[in-house]
């Protein structure tokens, strides 16, 4: 077609309706349509397998005139080759929607919907936040086939540069866990994940704050006595050393799963999602049975319920903050996840109880001959014996009594 016969953008700007649609050509089977209703659309003719089809390339100006020419001589390419565009197009059509429902995201939502589902809420939360934040924005879209090592990268070090090194080690971790589970379900072939080993620097190992000298633990314990805020609170920090739970499931408990006439509460471990059972020594079901005529009524059931609103348990950084108030330094001395760390090691090296009974007070798995991970009930009697034993025990560190120095190793 002479250059001057052409479409041109003026020509197509200017082309007037009219009661039945009409052409304009541009050349190598490429027109485009106008319609009665105004509206302009390219398309293209072609032949076929001796028939002669129409593709629709859009509409005018959404696609532009050089956009046009372009799907028009990407689609004279495939039908050199053999290919029907009209066919390509329709398998692309059907290839994209299987990869967007394929993506990162979807898959990572499926991954913590029913790989993380033994987790507490409030770790799956936290996974979700950081998804939700710091990785969908970037690989969300992408399928989950497709995310390479670099695309990994990218994101672990956007984050990284914010100058938050363990959220980085997160989006790495979390990354890596989707694409495995993917691969799991065939939806991928490898893991890039894999090749950004060693790309964070290595981070500085710290444990929960929590001194094992039986002389700093009696000191501690009369600073937690001097507390003079409320009783809620007053109540839950004396009562953290006694049953040395995870803070989470302390702050969480409920009336109902407290056996006042058993000196027992039962309730489901956070971590693994197992049943647990505490026994309680004299001293803990006191200040159970003190704080009931306050808590006891509320409509939330629990224990310790919020400052704000009975139907929430109280914040998960009351305790920490109750130990500032007292001059207690949590990052070098005490957090209230340290009093595992206590228990542990002073019920074993100083009031001589056997590793297994001690792991399963912590609700930890500890296998046996049988193959039992865990069983709340096992031991049990010895573990009440140890309970009450150390509720002693810690009574006569506060009293500043028969304090054991702690065996050293030469």
């Amino acid at each position: 077609m002479p250059p001057s016969n052409r479409l041109t953008d003026p020509k197509i700007r200017n082309a007037k309706p009219k009661e039945k649609p009409y052409r304009l050509t541009d050349g190598k089977g490429l027109y485009i349509e106008v319609a009665p209703s105004g509206s302009r659309l390219w398309r293209l003719k072609y032949r076929m397998g001796g028939k002669e089809k129409r593709l629709a390339l859009g509409r005018y100006p959404e696609v532009t005139l050089k956009k046009a020419r372009q799907l028009r001589d990407e689609a004279r390419e495939l039908i050199a080759e053999g290919t029907d565009p009209s066919a390509h197009r329709k398998r692309e059509r059907q290839r994209k929607a299987a990869l967007s429902a394929n993506s990162f995201e979807v898959v990572a939502r499926d991954w913590l919907e029913t790989h993380q589902e033994r987790n507490s809420k409030g770790h799956r939360d936290r996974i979700r936040r950081c998804l939700e934040r710091d990785i969908f924005p970037y690989l969300g879209a992408t399928p989950v086939s497709e995310v390479t090592a670099a695309d990994i990268r990218d994101v672990v070090d956007r984050v990284h540069r914010r100058g938050i090194a363990e959220t980085a080690r997160r989006v790495h971790q979390y990354t890596g866990q989707v694409i495995r589970y993917a691969i799991s379900r065939g939806l991928a072939h490898n893991d890039p994940s894999q090749a950004l080993r060693g790309f964070l620097p290595k981070r500085e190992t710290r444990h929960m704050a929590a001194s094992t000298d039986p002389l700093k633990v009696g000191e501690l314990l009369r600073m937690t006595d001097a507390f003079k805020g409320g009783p809620v609170v007053a109540v839950a920090i004396r009562l953290l050393p006694l049953l040395f739970v995870r803070p989470g499931e302390l702050r969480t408990m409920r009336w109902e799963d407290v056996d006042l006439e058993q000196a027992e509460w039962r309730y489901v471990t956070s971590k693994t999602r197992t049943p647990h059972l505490v026994p309680l020594s004299s001293q803990a079901l006191a200040l159970l049975q003190d704080i009931h005529p306050l808590t006891g009524h509320l409509p939330g059931g629990w224990v310790f319920p919020g400052g704000r609103s009975p139907m929430r348990p109280m914040s998960n950084g009351a305790i920490n903050a109750a130990y500032r108030s007292l001059n207690i330094d949590t990052r070098n001395d005490l957090t209230a996840h340290g009093w595992r760390a206590i228990a542990r090691t002073l019920l074993a090296e100083v009031l001589e109880y056997p590793p297994e009974v001690i792991e399963h007070q912590l609700a930890h798995a500890v296998p046996d001959m049988l193959g039992r991970a865990y069983n709340r009930t096992r031991y049990i009697e010895k573990r009440r014996e140890m309970m009450q034993a150390w509720a002693d025990y810690l009574d006569r560190l506060r009293a500043g009594a028969e304090v054991v120095p702690l065996r050293v190793v030469e």
